[in-house]
């Protein structure tokens, strides 16, 4: 096995990682928390956070659970679900800490690198809709600004 098929397949294991731990909180969310996703929601409204918070969030644990698994412009995909994370590691920080052990910020800190990771990687092995690599994003990004 070449080094280039390794990495590809690496790649492609962490965004079958991020994708089953996305699911695994829309479940929790849906299926295990008393109240479900109104008492989740709610208890953001009750901490101060403005109703488009929760709305954002569970747009990207959707992203996450539907686009990364498949491989479908993954690196958006991460990079939509970052800021997320932030936002979790900022709430859990104040509320509990740095240390999992007592439910703080390391875990969403974790998943940050991970997501991190997988913007900056691109898609890995098997991706259905590959992300376009950076360079072609600058390109992008250099032709709009040169047609205005």
């Amino acid at each position: 096995m070449d080094t280039r098929t390794s990495e590809s397949r690496g790649i492609f294991l962490l965004r079958l990682l991020l994708g089953v731990l996305f699911i695994a909180h829309l479940y929790w969310k849906l299926a295990v928390l008393p109240g479900g996703v109104e008492a989740w929601w709610g208890n953001l409204l009750k901490a101060g956070y403005p109703a488009v918070v929760p709305a954002y969030v569970l747009s990207a644990e959707l992203a996450g659970a539907l686009l990364l698994i498949p491989g479908v412009l993954t690196r958006y995909v991460a990079l939509y679900a970052i800021p997320m994370m932030v936002g979790a590691a900022q709430f859990w920080l104040v509320r509990k800490g740095f240390y999992f052990t007592k439910a703080g910020a390391e875990l969403p800190l974790v998943w940050l690198a991970l997501l991190a990771l997988q913007a900056i990687m691109g898609d890995g092995a098997y991706a259905l809709v590959r992300s376009p690599g950076w360079g072609s994003l600058a390109a992008r990004v250099g032709l709009a600004a040169r047609a205005r």
